[in-house]
C-alpha cells in the first residue's frame, strides 16, 4: 500500500497541476454538454484535417487529451498564423473556447480578437505561439 501511495506521489507531480484541472473541466464539460468555457489544455495530435475554407479558413486537427477523450481544433487562419508541418504525434498546447458536440467537442477562438470583446486564444507547437 505504501508503495502505491508513494507512486502515486511521484506521478503527480511530473505531471502540470493546471493541465491536469483543465483535462478534468474538459471531461466534465463533455459529460454534461455544456459549452462557451474558455479553456486551456494540451493533447497529442491523432489527424490532421484538411482546412475549412468556406467562410473564414480555419486549420483544423484532432487532438487526445491524457484523459481518452478527442476534441477538434479549429483555428482560424484568416485572423492568426497557421502551425506549420503540424503531425500526428506532436502536442499542441491550446487556449480557447470549448463547444460541445456528440464526438468530444470542438476548441475554437484560438487566436486574437480582434474586436477585443472576446477573450484572446492561442496555440502552442514546438515552443512557439500562434495566436
Amino acid at each position: 500500500m505504501r508503495l502505491l501511495f508513494a507512486l502515486l506521489i511521484v506521478l503527480a507531480g511530473t505531471l502540470p497541476l493546471h493541465s491536469y484541472a483543465d483535462d478534468v473541466r474538459l471531461q466534465k464539460a463533455y459529460q454534461t454538454q455544456q459549452s462557451d468555457l474558455q479553456i486551456r489544455g494540451s493533447g497529442t495530435v491523432i489527424k490532421v484535417l484538411k482546412d475549412d475554407i468556406k467562410g473564414s479558413q480555419h486549420q483544423r486537427f484532432i487532438l487526445k487529451l491524457d484523459s481518452g477523450q478527442t476534441l477538434l481544433v479549429a483555428h482560424n487562419i484568416d485572423l492568426a498564423p497557421r502551425i506549420p508541418n503540424l503531425r500526428r504525434g506532436d502536442t499542441v498546447e491550446f487556449y480557447g473556447e470549448y463547444e460541445w458536440n456528440n464526438k468530444g467537442g470542438v476548441m475554437h477562438w484560438t487566436h486574437h480578437d480582434p474586436r477585443g470583446r472576446h477573450p484572446h486564444g492561442w496555440l502552442k507547437h514546438h515552443d512557439v505561439t500562434y495566436d
